[in-house]
């Protein structure tokens, strides 16, 4: 059992995710006064004692950096309050995509991230599909990695296709579809891209065969949409019988509600890690991480195991 209090907040453009995820905990979110500053400058009070208690504080560190910035400064907050351990939920993990130096001159922004999580006061960070499982090891503190497979794998099971085969829209996700295919014990087949420049595929190509197929693309994150369509569009050529997309995080961004709602997708599939607006496609649907998360950050405060969470 706990042998401490427990305490949870959130940053503000988490709020929604978070009031689910306090819902589910069974405890109302801590709250916070926010002073705003008239050049932007802004400071995240904790308006009530944490002293000797287990802090959660929630916040995806989606762009822009204010949101990081933000949750960085809750950490300083609560440890300078005499929290006993702070533990930093991270639905998404902002910035993972630069997880290596790959090109001259290069930062490793993960790297970044995890230095000032430490360095702000974290002591346990959970977070949800990493775009590349070795960041764990960027931190010197306990990371929690979870796997929205959890969530998706029921969803997938509910949807009763016949010749289900997983895809992956890139060799990258290779691992991941392989997975997901075992446990659905369906087949797999990948797409292989080349790029000249970041959100732009040059050329695709499948290998695998999905002739009369209900396909299903697994990707931990959908930017642009680029990928996951153009994959969509090669798919049906090649005479797939229907085409679904989920990923765990929904970034988003530039034209992805247009070229999802353009493509010849069936579904996209989504978590709420990052707020989406799912009224601009009606191809969009999204589903809680909320209980997910809830059901490890009791675990983790009774110190029970959550090895049973992890089921791919």
């Amino acid at each position: 059992m706990a042998d401490q209090l427990s305490y949870l907040f959130s940053t503000r453009t988490s709020k929604v995710l978070a009031e689910k995820i306090a819902q589910y905990y069974g405890q109302e979110l801590g709250k916070i006064n926010f002073q705003e500053f008239s050049d932007g400058e802004f400071e995240p009070v904790l308006d009530e004692s944490v002293r000797g208690g287990r802090v959660f504080l929630i916040g995806s560190t989606f762009p822009p950096a204010d949101n990081l910035l933000e949750l960085l400064l809750m950490i300083d907050a609560a440890k300078r309050a005499s929290a006993k351990s702070i533990t930093v939920v991270l639905p998404y993990f902002g910035l993972a995509r630069q997880d290596r130096k790959d090109k001259p001159r290069a930062p490793i922004g993960a790297k970044l991230v995890a230095n000032l999580l430490t360095a702000a006061g974290a002591t346990r960070i959970m977070t949800m599909d990493l775009h590349a499982d070795q960041i764990q090891g960027f931190f010197e503190i306990p990371v929690d990695h979870l796997y929205a497979s959890s969530i998706f794998v029921d969803y997938i099971k509910s949807l009763n296709l016949d010749n289900l085969t997983i895809a992956s829209p890139d060799m990258g996700g290779a691992k991941r579809a392989k997975n997901y295919a075992g446990h659905l014990g369906a087949e797999v087949v990948i797409a292989y891209k080349e790029r000249k420049k970041a959100n732009v595929v040059e050329e695709m190509f499948l290998i695998g065969d999905v002739d009369g197929k209900n396909v299903v693309l697994i990707d931990d994150m959908i930017d642009t949409a680029g990928t996951l369509c153009k994959a969509a569009d090669i798919l049906m050529e090649k005479g797939a019988k229907s085409v679904r997309a989920m990923a765990t995080h929904g970034v988003l961004s530039g034209k992805a509600y247009e070229n999802i709602e353009n493509s010849k997708i069936l579904e996209v599939i989504v978590t709420d890690s990052i707020p989406v607006k799912n009224n601009l496609s009606s191809k969009i649907k999204v589903l809680s991480c909320a209980p997910l998360f809830a059901d490890v950050m009791k675990r983790v405060h009774e110190h029970q195991s959550i090895s049973s969470k992890f089921i791919i």
